[in-house]
């Protein structure tokens, strides 16, 4: 299959002007001023009219197998469906286990990445879940990393919050340890996904763990640094150091708590964190639970969606007036070059042809996915 994009805005996530872009198979093959379509070849012209070319999403924290479950079985979340990815402009997802890592399994993730790899979407994933000692695959989560080549580490594992397993400094240390060594042995990135909770001085545990070895903070990609205000203020600081990571689903449900994620992008920039350090996420087809802080009794659940990325993209550029070529770096370039996903990411020559063209709405006209028109 071949397909000719023509006269395209084109944002690699950065900006390049008007462009042609060539797809054979899965793969960009040209980017140019201007390119004729191959003579004598069965030739899919496009025609963009100046309209915006963009990498397509990359969703790095999804419950692709369901997630929830706090307030037992009826609150258990349904499993991520292939639609809700291209509606959303995503093209590849990291699913993960969250909660529930008694009933759900991490073998039943890594079939559910093999599904959506079989329809044609990326999916690639992370072994455990919550608990530490954590669930794997084999028996042992280093292993898991280290030889499936869709795993690319650990997570996602809780800290500071009343649902973790409230590993101590050595456990956490030992695990992002094993973690990077996995992922060096695997040609992994060796990433521990975080879950940060609500408790106060939520960073302490990878502070401590950073202080007492020889691992950085680039070990960790810890999530929901939005969650709430005091967080948010402490990965203003953190995020100079590591990664944050912004879950963007939530804000429409808890906007006394949660910091706005266009807003937080806005906020983490002029604090002086570098944009290659921040991630959006959608957490989608996990619960969003709200607990009341004196019982702790689950009071509020919701789900998450992962069309929330574009959405708060979109917010940042024209609310928080983020030029665009930055804000997509959040669910683009940075995640593949975090997990090293060496395909994605971007829009250059001999990378996937995962693309998302979409109008000065931000609505979405045509979805790619490897080299696929899906929509």
């Amino acid at each position: 299959m071949i397909t000719l994009f023509k006269n395209a805005s084109l944002y690699s996530p950065l900006s390049e002007g008007k462009k042609d872009v060539l797809v054979a198979g899965k793969t960009i093959i040209a980017i140019k001023d201007h390119i004729d379509a191959p003579a004598g070849l069965d030739v899919e012209v496009v025609e963009c009219n100046g309209k915006r070319l963009i990498p397509g999403l990359i969703d790095a924290h999804v419950h692709i197998t369901g997630g929830g479950g706090e307030g037992g079985p009826g609150t258990r979340m349904p499993e991520l469906e292939v639609s809700m990815m291209v509606d959303a402009g995503v093209t590849t997802v990291i699913g993960c286990l969250g909660t529930d890592g008694i009933t759900r399994s991490v073998e039943s993730v890594l079939m559910k990445v093999k599904y959506l790899r079989a329809k044609g979407m990326s999916a690639w994933m992370y072994t455990g879940s919550y608990q530490v000692p954590t669930p794997s695959i084999t028996g042992d989560f280093k292993k898991d990393i280290a030889l499936f080549e869709e795993v690319v580490g650990v997570g996602e594992i809780a800290v500071s919050d009343h649902r973790s397993s409230v590993p101590t400094t050595e456990e956490l240390a030992k695990l992002a340890a094993h973690a990077r060594v996995a992922g060096m042995i695997g040609g992994k990135a060796g990433i521990v996904n975080v879950h940060m909770g609500d408790a106060k001085d939520p960073f302490r545990p990878i502070h401590n763990v950073v202080a007492g070895s020889e691992l950085n903070y680039r070990q960790f990609v810890p999530t929901h640094c939005n969650r709430n205000d005091y967080i948010f203020e402490d990965a203003k600081e953190y995020g100079k150091k590591g990664y944050v990571d912004i879950t963007t689903s939530s804000y429409p449900y808890y906007v006394d708590e949660e910091i706005k994620p266009s807003v937080a992008l806005k906020q983490l920039l002029d604090s002086g964190v570098p944009i290659k350090h921040i991630t959006f996420t959608s957490d989608a087809c996990g619960s969003l639970p709200g607990f009341d802080p004196v019982t702790g009794k689950l009071i509020k659940i919701e789900m998450g969606l992962p069309d929330s990325i574009l959405r708060e993209i979109k917010e940042a550029v024209l609310d928080e007036q983020i030029p665009l070529e930055i804000a997509l770096q959040v669910a683009t370039s940075n995640p593949a070059d975090i997990l090293k996903l060496e395909s994605k990411g971007y829009i250059a020559e001999g990378k996937d042809a995962d693309l998302v063209l979409i109008d000065d709405d931000f609505s979405i006209i045509h979805v790619m996915a490897n080299g696929k028109m899906v929509k």
